[in-house]
């Protein structure tokens, strides 16, 4: 219930509507678990500053945090979990690892799970983006490996730094 409030803030910053910063605040500090509150305290200039404020503002912006999200419906393959990982990804992500001699590997089920989710969004941000700005690794992440030529991941762009302003 409190991300939604949360997420009605972003929409409406969005959208231009009048919010004062003050209402933001008090909304941010309540809304969040402690842990995210102290990140509040630490990152007061409103951007991006790490990787994991970045999975922070996409794992918001693709399921508010919902391990169980399942996205895309409309397509034949779906997203699921809290980063809206396709098989496609998970399949990548494999690739990578077995490329780099590594055993380990993902199954689909490891979509729910958000600390395998996290793993294999930074097996492939290691693989693809060390050198990348947060805006083309997040444009990439939603729209393949030239999202981040494709001006409908603009928008998408637009949702992940809009939460890093209001929450950390």
């Amino acid at each position: 219930m409190k991300r939604i409030i949360l997420s009605s803030v972003v929409s409406m910053m969005l959208m231009g509507s009048p919010v004062s910063e003050t209402a933001e605040l008090n909304l941010v500090l309540e809304s969040t678990p402690p842990r995210e509150a102290v990140q509040l305290e630490s990152n007061k200039n409103g951007r991006i500053d790490s990787r994991d404020e970045l999975i922070a503002a996409i794992i918001h912006v693709e399921s508010t945090g919902n391990p169980d999200a399942v996205g895309d419906t409309h397509l034949d393959v779906p997203s699921i979990g809290c980063m809206q990982i396709r098989p496609i990804m998970v399949r990548e992500v494999n690739r990578i690892l077995k490329k780099s001699g590594s055993k380990k590997r993902f199954k689909l089920k490891d979509r729910k799970d958000r600390d395998k989710s996290i793993q294999m969004f930074n097996i492939w941000a290691d693989a693809y983006h060390r050198d990348s700005s947060f805006e083309k690794m997040a444009r990439n992440w939603n729209g393949g490996p030239k999202g981040y030529k494709k001006p409908r991941t603009e928008e998408y762009w637009a949702k992940v730094s809009a939460y890093a302003e209001v929450s950390l």
